[in-house]
C-alpha cells in the first residue's frame, strides 16, 4: 500500500472519510456544539447536549479499547505529548467560547453549514483560519509562547486513566473503558426530554470518527517510511493550513487536517443534498456581519490559545483522557453561555412586574 500512496496522502484520506462522517452528522444529526448550548439554555432541550456526552463517551470507549487491542498508542496522541497549562487552557477556552456564540457557530459549524451553501460561513472559516495562523506562527506568535509558556517537561501521568492507575493500580484500558460507559449511561439517563435514537446514533457517530483519527494516523505512523504525528479531528489551525495548501499545494505535504477540513465540507454538502436544504445564503446585515467577523478572529485565537477547538479539545483530547480537556471543555461552555447571554438578554435586568415599585 505504501509503495502506491504516500504517508501524507494516506493520511489525508483517513481524515477525509472521518471528517465526512463528521460533515453528515452535523446536516444530518444537527450535532452542533452552540446549538446544543443554546437548546439547553434557551430552549428548555437537552437532546443535542447529550448527543455530545454520547459522542464523547463514544470515542473514550473506543480510544482506550483500541489501545487494549494494541491499534492505538495510547501515549502517543498529540494531546498527551503536550504539557499542561490551566491558564491557557482557561483563558483560551473562553475566548473561543465567546467567540462561537457572536460568529453563530464553531469552526466545525462553520465548515458543516458552507458545505450547505451559507457564504456567510466563508467568512467565518476565512477569519477564523488566518486568526489561528495569526498567533499560531504569525506576528502573535512570540507572545503567545511567552505569555502561555509550554514547558518541555509533561506531567509524570499524561492522562487522567493515567492518573488513576498510579492511584489505583488498575489498567488504564479499563479506567478509560469505564469512565465513557459511565459518560454514555450519563447521557442517556436523563428524564427531561427522552432518549431520541437518531440523536444517540449520530452522536456515536460522531465518537466513531474522533476514534478512526487516532487509529488511521496510528497505523500508518507504525507501517509507513515518514514520521507520522498520531492525531485526531481538529478545526482550527487546520483550518489555516487548509488556506495555505490550497495556495503552495505543489510545495507542500498534505495533512491530516487538510483532509479533515474537506472531508467536512464534502460531507455536509452530501448530508445537504439529502435532506434538500442547500441553498446559497449570503448576509444582509453589515452588523451581524461585523459580529461574525469578531467572533471568528476570538476563536481562532482562542482554539490556537487552548491547543485546540470544541472539536479538538472537547472530543479528540476528551478521548483520549487528557487534563486539558475538561478545563476547555468547561471554558467554552462559560465563554458561550456569557456570549449567548449578552445576545439574547444584552445583560439588561428584566423588570420584574410583581415589583410593587414598578
Amino acid at each position: 500500500m505504501f509503495d502506491l500512496i504516500s504517508d501524507n496522502m494516506l493520511v489525508a484520506l483517513i481524515a477525509g472519510a472521518g471528517g465526512i462522517l463528521l460533515g453528515l452528522a452535523a446536516r444530518l444529526g444537527r450535532f452542533c456544539t452552540l446549538g446544543a448550548i443554546e437548546d439547553y439554555l434557551y430552549g428548555d432541550n437537552d437532546t443535542r447536549l447529550r448527543m455530545w456526552g454520547v459522542a464523547i463517551g463514544v470515542s473514550i470507549v473506543g480510544s482506550f479499547f483500541a489501545s487494549q487491542l494494541g491499534y492505538f498508542g495510547l501515549s502517543d496522541a498529540n494531546y498527551l505529548s503536550q504539557s499542561l497549562n490551566i491558564g491557557a487552557s482557561v483563558i483560551g477556552g473562553l475566548i473561543f467560547g465567546y467567540g462561537m456564540a457572536l460568529a453563530g457557530n464553531c469552526g466545525y459549524g462553520a465548515l458543516a453549514r458552507l458545505g450547505g451553501g451559507d457564504l456567510r460561513s466563508l467568512v467565518i472559516v476565512l477569519v477564523m483560519g488566518l486568526s489561528a495562523l495569526f498567533v499560531l506562527s504569525g506576528p502573535l506568535g512570540y507572545a503567545n509562547s511567552v505569555i502561555f509558556p509550554r514547558s518541555a517537561d509533561l506531567l509524570s501521568v499524561p492522562s487522567i486513566a493515567h492518573g488513576i492507575h498510579a492511584i489505583t493500580g488498575i489498567s488504564v484500558s479499563v479506567i478509560g473503558i469505564v469512565i465513557g460507559l459511565g459518560v454514555i449511561i450519563l447521557s442517556l439517563a436523563t428524564r427531561r426530554n427522552g432518549v431520541i435514537a437518531p440523536a444517540v446514533l449520530w452522536g456515536g457517530i460522531v465518537g466513531l470518527a474522533i476514534v478512526s483519527g487516532w487509529i488511521g494516523t496510528d497505523f500508518v505512523a507504525r507501517n509507513g517510511f515518514d514520521a507520522t504525528p498520531i492525531v485526531s479531528h481538529t478545526f482550527s489551525a487546520p483550518i489555516g493550513a487548509s488556506m495555505l495548501y490550497a495556495m503552495t499545494a505543489s510545495g507542500t505535504a498534505i495533512t491530516f487536517g487538510v483532509g479533515s477540513v474537506v472531508g467536512v465540507l464534502l460531507g455536509s454538502f452530501v448530508g445537504s443534498l439529502i435532506k434538500g436544504h442547500f441553498k446559497w445564503e449570503a448576509c444582509e446585515d453589515p452588523r451581524e456581519l461585523r459580529r461574525q467577523i469578531v467572533g471568528a478572529a476570538l476563536m481562532g485565537a482562542g482554539a490556537v490559545i487552548a491547543l485546540g477547538c470544541s472539536i479538538g479539545q472537547g472530543l479528540s483530547a476528551m478521548s483520549v483522557l487528557a487534563y486539558s480537556a475538561p478545563i476547555t471543555l468547561a471554558a467554552i461552555f462559560a465563554g458561550a453561555y456569557v456570549g449567548l447571554k449578552q445576545l439574547i438578554e444584552g445583560f439588561i435586568p428584566v423588570p420584574d412586574d410583581s415589583d410593587p415599585s414598578i
